[in-house]
């Protein structure tokens, strides 16, 4: 997916369901030893969440002037990721909605590594509306 243009993000035009393509990467021990550096606990058993598969996955199909807010996440963890092994990451537009008046979509992103193991799947909540950022404790913002 690297020759194809990327699509300007457009919350109208987004469709729920949508693929958002899958990619691959080998887990190494230095992708290891950095997130667990990171998150200051030498066991962390899945340095696959600092890969940030959903984002990953919308960056590779969408550029998005609009920008943002991480409105939630939920993550499920079946199978602790091992080094070397191939991960294979699939990602989709899962929903969009309107809260407030607010548009946020959902973007899912599942993670297996080259036998076929689970290992994650994750659900990624965002506002694409970030200029509301601070209104609800600073409304004189406008």
């Amino acid at each position: 997916m690297a020759d194809t243009e990327l699509k300007v993000f457009s919350y109208d035009k987004v469709v729920i369901g949508e693929e958002l393509g899958s990619y691959e990467y080998i887990l190494t021990q230095e992708m290891v030893d950095a997130f667990r550096a990171s998150v200051d606990d030498l066991e962390a058993s899945f340095p696959t969440l600092g890969v940030k598969h959903d984002a990953t996955a919308f960056a590779m199909v969408y550029t998005d002037p609009i920008g943002t807010v991480n409105a939630g996440n939920e993550v499920e963890f079946f199978n602790p990721p091992v080094v070397g092994k191939k991960i294979i990451v699939t990602g989709r537009i899962a929903d969009k909605y309107l809260r407030r008046d607010k548009p946020y979509i959902v973007i899912e992103a599942t993670a297996i590594d080259e036998d076929g193991r689970m290992l994650e799947k994750l659900s990624t909540y965002q506002l694409k509306k970030p200029d509301e950022l601070g209104k609800k404790w600073h409304p004189e913002q406008k």
